[in-house]
């Protein structure tokens, strides 16, 4: 017997509450992976990690929240705790090693094409290990197709947007960047719920916690460090608006050492101010070459009693 499954048990409620944190998840982190790339070797591991949880975080909370719309008729859908945390930690593991490569790597072909792959299949293996993880009186079955579309679209989104975290300056470029990896992952998701088909079995008691009572312990975790990490985010100077903080001019003759050289904006945020060239002075002309000096002015006749006695 085929169950009825529903995806939107609560109209647009969770589907747009899902988008919202998947975006909020992608724009801290692709923020951070870009100000991974301002700084010295020695905070790069830093803020590369903060925005590997907060990618995640985001992804796995966008996950939970559209899973609380699943219904399948005919049986009660409950969720197996050590399963659904699991799904996070995949989500945060793999969704880091992609974004630490693209970090030390650049945006160059073979970097973008592994950290994109490997996000990709990162933000599928979530999904889909969180869909293992949910306990009802039927099987799960898959259509193959499908679940190829849904693992094609992460991998796309999450490379387009690892581009964008080393390529786009600027917050509304990276507000674009985020709302770009929310469809990603929001299409991914719902593509793959769309692939999964329940055949009921004979009615049983159904092991695990029913998603009402796990909202709030499994939650609060991941929120708050979406949280901790708007904050950081927020208090850069630079995160906002790319350019360099204000601050003290330097003194008379100061150069910027190399070990320093981060704080510069890089090459493409540079305002480039062309330096006018110095005037040459204008060539005397012939006349004035040739002139003679004026004569010294003769000097006076002494008169007086000593006037032919030398001094």
């Amino acid at each position: 017997m085929q169950g009825t499954v529903d995806g939107f048990s609560y109209g647009l409620v969770t589907p747009v509450a899902a988008y919202l944190m998947a975006c909020l998840g992608g724009a801290l982190g692709l923020r951070c992976t870009t100000r991974s790339l301002l700084v010295t070797r020695t905070w790069r591991p830093g803020w590369l990690a903060l925005g590997t949880g907060a990618i995640g975080s985001g992804i796995w909370t966008m996950h939970f929240i559209a899973m609380m719309g699943f219904s399948v008729t005919g049986t009660p859908v409950r969720y197996d705790v050590p399963t659904t945390f699991a799904s996070l930690g995949v989500a945060i593991v793999m969704v880091g090693i992609g974004i630490f490569v693209v970090g030390y790597r650049g945006a160059t072909g073979s970097a973008l094409f592994t950290g994109g792959t490997v996000t990709g299949l990162g933000i599928a293996s979530m999904h889909y290990l969180g869909m293992a993880g949910m306990r009802l009186n039927g099987s799960l079955e898959y259509s193959i197709p499908l679940v190829t579309a849904s693992v094609l679209i992460a991998v796309a989104a999450a490379t387009a947007s690892l581009w964008a975290a080393v390529q786009v300056r600027g917050f509304r470029w990276s507000v674009g960047a985020a709302l770009l990896m929310g469809v990603g992952v929001s299409g991914m998701h719902y593509v793959g719920m769309a692939a999964a088909s329940v055949h009921l079995h004979p009615v049983a008691d159904t092991a695990g916690d029913p998603a009402g009572r796990l909202i709030a312990p499994l939650m609060i975790g991941p929120l708050l460090f979406l949280l901790l990490a708007g904050v950081v985010v927020v208090l850069d100077p630079r995160m906002v608006s790319g350019a360099v903080a204000p601050g003290p001019p330097p003194p008379p003759g100061y150069r910027v050492p190399v070990r320093d050289s981060y704080r510069l904006p890089p090459a493409e945020d540079r305002r480039t101010v062309p330096c006018p060239r110095p005037e040459r002075p204008a060539r005397a002309s012939r006349d004035h070459r040739t002139a003679r000096p004026p004569a010294r002015p003769a000097a006076r006749r002494r008169t007086g009693p000593h006037a032919g006695q030398r001094r």
